[in-house]
């Protein structure tokens, strides 16, 4: 029964990264009206789908490099695991509903770190080990993506310009949303491949933990499939409220900025996959869009980015408190009951998060318009221009 409940926790989870992140590849695209909201977010859903089969390496970084699995097994570290995963839900929701692109990595990671040092100390985290481990795979790779992403967006979107001073403004227009439909499909395959993976880990370390599995044998592809349909389920759902924050809360985009930052993120996002690295494709994505506006030489909101860094800095220290503190009531009441009361806590505070933010709804309607600024009128997508012709 523990086993059936970290198992869907985890895909709640998984469900939760789908609209959390769901803006990490579309917020540019809806944006500057390459994409009808409603469009986006399923083109997404579909490419998140297809994402999540094409590798398992971030998904063995995740089950093998954060738990010193010869100090715990069996149930303790099915509670861990839940533990862990309550403190990545909670955070997830929370920054969702005050609209910060959060990584819902670190939260997931964060939460499990903190169930582990509670349950085993210090020594029970993988720290470092040769080229692999906390440090290395995941805190390293935090700090360097939003600068290289940054960097990179912001020498292409300054050579976008450039090559296209002169071109007729109508048809460059045009040109990049059709350029952005793809780049940001991109975005959205390397969101599911990176991604997906990590509540893959997740629940192939549980069925070791049950001892179904060996740290050895391959991903079953009951895993892979049930972690592709709830990520791409959620990404359908829409994270509206952080769409917004990443489409107008930055920086006011245009469709050259918005095919210079999709493509810099599908680029690094990628290439961290292929190497085995749960990178923040939200750290990513931002970065990618902050480097658009710096490249441009256009205003960045820095109060909204500040805001974001704040909420990048709490991920990991907050969601591990979350989850030690859930080990610790799990823990003192011992067995399935400490479980079931955890899961009773983490549905009563998912309820409650989602009443709140019924109060200020954000929708596919209003995505568009950011509080402090006049509304704005996307310019049609490609797509109905053609069909209006």
């Amino acid at each position: 029964m523990i086993l059936l409940i970290v198992i869907a926790t985890a895909l709640a989870f998984d469900f939760t990264n789908g609209f959390h992140d769901t803006a990490n590849a579309m917020a540019t695209s809806i944006a500057t009206g390459a994409l009808k909201p409603k469009t986006a977010v399923a083109l997404s859903g579909v490419l998140n789908l297809i994402g999540a089969f094409l590798s398992v390496s971030v998904a063995a970084t995740v089950a093998k490099g954060i738990v010193q699995l010869n100090e715990v097994g069996g149930q303790d570290l099915l509670v861990i695991v839940f533990a862990g995963l309550v403190g990545g839900i909670l955070w997830n929701l929370l920054t969702w509903l005050l609209g910060l692109p959060s990584s819902s990595s670190h939260a997931l990671f964060g939460g499990l770190i903190g169930s582990t040092i509670a349950a085993l100390g210090w020594n029970g985290v993988i720290w470092a080990s040769g080229s692999d481990g906390v440090l290395i795979k995941i805190v390293l790779p935090a700090v360097l993506a939003p600068v290289i992403a940054a960097v990179v967006a912001a020498i292409a979107t300054f050579l976008v310009y450039r090559i296209t001073n002169g071109v007729d403004k109508d048809k460059s227009e045009e040109g990049f949303r059709w350029g952005q439909i793809g780049s940001a499909s991109l975005v959205s395959l390397a969101h599911g491949t990176n991604d997906a993976q990590k509540t893959m880990g997740i629940i192939f370390l549980a069925l070791v933990a049950y001892g179904t599995l060996d740290t050895n044998d391959h991903m079953p592809l009951w895993v892979m499939a049930s972690c592709a349909v709830a990520i791409a389920l959620g990404t359908y759902l829409g994270g509206w409220r952080i769409i917004r924050t990443l489409g107008k809360g930055l920086v006011e985009i245009e469709s050259p900025q918005g095919l210079a930052a999709e493509s810099t993120s599908a680029a690094i996002i990628l290439t961290s996959a292929h190497f085995g690295l749960p990178l923040s494709t939200t750290q990513t994505a931002t970065g990618s869009i902050l480097g658009t506006g710096i490249g441009k030489g256009a205003e960045v909101r820095w109060r909204v980015m500040g805001r974001m860094v704040v909420a990048w800095t709490l991920t990991l220290p907050m969601a591990g408190i979350v989850g030690a503190i859930c080990w610790a009531i799990a823990n003192v009441i011992g067995g399935l009951p400490g479980v079931l009361v955890v899961l009773g806590l983490l549905i009563a505070g998912a309820l409650a998060i989602y009443l709140r933010s019924r109060r200020d709804p954000v929708d596919k309607d209003n995505v568009n318009e950011w509080p402090d600024s006049k509304p704005s009128i996307s310019a049609p997508s490609p797509i109905e221009e053609n069909h209006a012709g």
